[in-house]
């Protein structure tokens, strides 16, 4: 019989199975669960969209793209960029990628060198570590603190620099805190890093997703910030477009470049149905994401109304489309929380230590479901807590 993992990279095997998909695997065996777990949108991908990528279709726009995307959807994403946040970017800065994970892997491949470190505040998206560890970096990781609403400061960075660090990753709003980060904690962190080579991913997937007063600010608008920072963003969260897989990066042209180049060697170009698609919702779409952001709004502030009055305490989130529970009232870890709750009242939710070991004590709720969905949740959670206070 064949040995095949003599055959398979050591650093690939040695990724561990998420959490995330220990619950969806339990979650499926169970039955009948009401899944909060993935982030993806429950909406539609507006009609306007659709009908965009349907003409491409029957107009027989079905061959390759230019590498570094269509000119018109990148003219596009420049203009949305600055009517919406400040951004000025040119056509040449951008670079339309195979949804923004594309774009994370191609930026940090092109950038870190066995040795570097990567600065990753945590609890945060997945990705970010593996892929900086498949690059032969180090990954340093800052727990970021409740009492701080997640958030990163300037003391917490300084004391995790070294003169190896080479990239901060910026990814708020937060996946999976809902936590976001102010002009004042901006222009804090920029205060750090300002006077060393200390380059900058900011992973903007939710930019569209914040809610109350506050709105969207990007690093790369920091006076100062923009020639050391690489803007991650895409079309999925925003436009209900996950199995679109878009997404681009913004940046200095010879980062871009770079990116380019590996992008064509691995991938030759993103969709070319999507990014026509795409370029309606740059230029036709921002009244659908401002009425998708109310519903989530709406879901959000009853998701954390619910949650703290059952005895799961949650802050105030302001992004994204998740809060993070507080179980350590429970005396259970997040794992055990999350496949007791699956097994005895049919409600998938996502362990907390699946986002980094700050992440322990916590779970991952999506409120990208409907209020029906989350109001039976809620319910079920309750009757689970019930239950636990009965037995102690």
């Amino acid at each position: 019989m064949m040995d095949y993992d003599k055959y398979l990279n050591k650093a690939i095997r040695d990724i561990p199975l998420s959490p995330i998909e220990k619950v969806s695997l339990l979650a499926k065996e169970v039955g009948d669960c009401i899944v909060l777990g993935v982030g993806e949108p429950d909406f539609k991908t507006p009609w306007r969209i659709r009908e965009a990528g349907i003409q491409a279709l029957e107009k027989g726009k079905t061959w390759y793209s230019p590498g570094l995307g269509l000119m018109p959807l990148k003219r596009a994403i420049c203009e949305y960029q600055k009517r919406r946040f400040r951004l000025d970017y040119s056509p040449e800065e951008v670079m339309v990628t195979v949804g923004g994970s594309e774009g994370i892997d191609m930026l940090f491949r092109c950038m870190l060198n066995p040795g570097d470190e990567v600065i990753l505040p945590t609890p945060c998206y997945v990705s970010y570590d593996p892929i900086a560890r498949l690059c032969g970096a180090k990954v340093v990781e800052i727990p970021l603190k409740q009492e701080n609403n997640f958030r990163l400061t300037a003391d917490e960075l300084k004391a995790a620099i070294t003169d190896k660090t080479k990239i901060l990753v910026l990814p708020f709003p937060a996946n999976p805190t809902g936590a976001i980060m102010e002009e004042q904690d901006l222009l804090a962190i920029a205060d750090v890093i300002r006077d060393t080579d200390i380059f900058v991913m900011t992973d903007e997937i939710y930019a569209e997703l914040t809610y109350g007063e506050y709105q969207h600010v990007s690093f790369a608008s920091i006076p100062g910030m923009r020639e050391r920072t690489v803007v991650i963003n895409g079309f999925s969260k925003a436009y209900a477009m996950t199995g679109w897989r878009l997404g681009y990066a913004m940046g200095p042209k010879p980062i871009i470049d770079c990116m380019a180049t590996l992008h064509q060697v691995a991938v030759i170009c993103a969709p070319t149905t999507s990014q026509y698609a795409a370029v309606v919702a740059m230029n036709e779409c921002d009244d659908e994401i401002d009425a998708m952001r109310r519903q989530y709004d709406m879901r959000r502030r009853f998701l954390i109304n619910e949650l703290n009055s059952i005895g799961l305490p949650c802050y105030n989130a302001q992004g994204a489309f998740y809060v993070f529970a507080d179980i350590r009232g429970t005396g259970m870890t997040s794992e055990e929380f999350c496949e007791r709750l699956i097994r005895r009242n049919r409600v998938a939710v996502i362990p907390g230590n699946a986002f980094g070991k700050a992440g322990e004590g916590f779970v991952r709720i999506s409120y990208s479901y409907s209020l029906d969905h989350l109001m039976e949740a809620t319910k079920r959670i309750a009757e689970f807590l019930n239950d636990l206070k009965e037995n102690k």
